[in-house]
């Protein structure tokens, strides 16, 4: 499991837990999925494999189960501890499901020789047709899609804490002009700080600053060049990605942006989130924090308290602003489902054309989970604050699946390592693009 894929589990289980299946509401009837045409009768039954946690599985495991029943099919999911290691094992003992969900596109591209493309399975163009752009591209081999998503998470996101807000007369940007006006305020009331923004995390610091690279890049530059410079086709010395940088470096590193400056910023972890609850400079103070909704698990007690019992007086969200002349991209993961070779029947299609369905996640958004689909039901998130969620990807212009976990890991480790060296002022952008760019094979 990575590590968004970690702190989503822990999200999903110390916030919002005491959702799960306790505020979506009646169910709609399950219907009849279109099945690809020629494929050979089912056997009723229908396995697939995960890597979700407790809550996801129960809440995925009722909507399957409810779509079984009215289908005649005994549809169980499993979920797998390590996913991505587990899954290999079982394809080399012959024991692969029927369906799998990968937490990662590139595990599952990495395995398209023991896949079928989905063209040959359902028609493809039902579920593309509801998803967010982006989400349809992602399992793409040779011009095939083997895996489309399930279910999804994001990163686009900037808590507040609206009492305070209020408390200083500051209103919710809706725009980037509007959030440097706002930046600007704070700074000349000298109320606080911008920004909250620690990116140490043990072996793993620096991957708040790439997820903040990837937001820039895939903002000004759209998902094509945002998927060349994850294979490596549009190096990190890029003006593309070199652009991306100075509007980090704006952002965060520009004097008064946050407190400490860039030297602060690498030393203090992204999991201190008491400054958003601060009152005054003098104590730290900060106003807004750019993080996944994964955040709320590190909020104090009492905030997550208040959170859950649906009080937002301490703490709500909205989309971080596109940049001035850039269209407003959201970055995430999520998990996408493929079907195994020799596996592909009427019962595996019906259930695949289901869980690629908006109406798969009807109880899982209540664990934390969002749509990645357009046409996703707003009114069945368990909260205002995840139907903002689910809201800001819903109208999203682009979606881009995180980008340093795509890429190779020597490269991903050396973003997070160069990144750091470059948020405290040990090196250039053009030197950290350069350490980065040598680990390419």
């Amino acid at each position: 499991m990575n590590k968004k894929s970690l702190l989503w589990s822990v999200m999903s289980l110390l916030v919002l837990a005491s959702l799960v299946l306790s505020a979506c509401g009646a169910p709609a009837a399950a219907t009849e999925a279109p099945a690809a045409e020629g494929l050979p009768a089912g056997d009723g039954k229908v396995l697939i494999y995960g890597g979700y946690g407790e809550a996801q599985a129960a809440a995925f495991q009722k909507a399957l189960t409810e779509f079984g029943e009215a289908n005649g099919i005994e549809v169980t999911f499993t979920s797998l501890a390590t996913f991505d290691t587990d899954i290999k094992v079982k394809i080399e003992a012959g024991q692969e499901p029927d369906i799998a969900m990968w937490p990662q596109p590139g595990g599952l591209k990495n395995l398209a020789d023991v896949l079928v493309p989905l063209e040959e399975v359902i028609d493809v163009s039902i579920p593309q047709s509801t998803l967010v752009p982006g989400w349809d591209t992602l399992a793409v081999v040779d011009g095939k899609i083997y895996g489309l998503p399930v279910s999804a998470n994001m990163k686009t996101l900037v808590f507040y804490n609206p009492a305070a807000f209020e408390a200083n007369g500051y209103a919710v940007p809706a725009n980037d002009a509007e959030l440097v006006a706002l930046e600007e305020k704070i700074k000349a009331d000298g109320t606080g700080y911008p920004w909250c923004a620690g990116i140490e995390s043990g072996g793993a610091t620096g991957w708040p600053f790439t997820d903040w690279t990837e937001q820039y890049v895939l903002d000004y530059n759209g998902p094509e060049v945002y998927a060349k410079w994850i294979s490596g086709e549009v190096d990190f010395a890029s003006s593309e990605v070199t652009k991306a940088a100075e509007e980090v470096s704006k952002r965060l590193l520009a004097e008064g942006q946050v407190n400490g400056g860039g030297i602060s910023m690498a030393t203090d972890s992204f999991q201190n989130t008491a400054p958003l609850f601060a009152v005054g400079k003098d104590n730290g103070q900060c106003f807004m924090l750019r993080q996944g909704s994964f955040i709320t698990a590190f909020m104090p007690e009492d905030i997550q308290a208040e959170v859950t019992a649906g009080d937002y007086t301490h703490l709500d969200v909205f989309p971080l602003p596109a940049p001035e002349g850039a269209q407003a991209g959201v970055i995430g993961g999520g998990d996408i489902a493929a079907v195994f070779d020799g596996h592909a029947d009427q019962d595996v299609a019906k259930v695949a054309a289901y869980i690629f369905s908006a109406d798969v996640l009807k109880y899982q958004v209540a664990t934390g989970d969002i749509s990645p689909h357009k046409t996703f039901d707003l009114s069945l998130y368990p909260n205002e604050m995840q139907r903002k969620i689910g809201e800001a990807m819903a109208t999203a212009a682009v979606f881009g699946f995180d980008g340093s976990d795509q890429m190779p890991a020597e490269v991903n480790a050396e973003f997070w390592a160069a990144g750091t060296d470059f948020v405290a002022g040990r090196a250039t952008w053009a030197e950290a693009a350069e350490r980065i760019d040598s680990k390419y094979p």
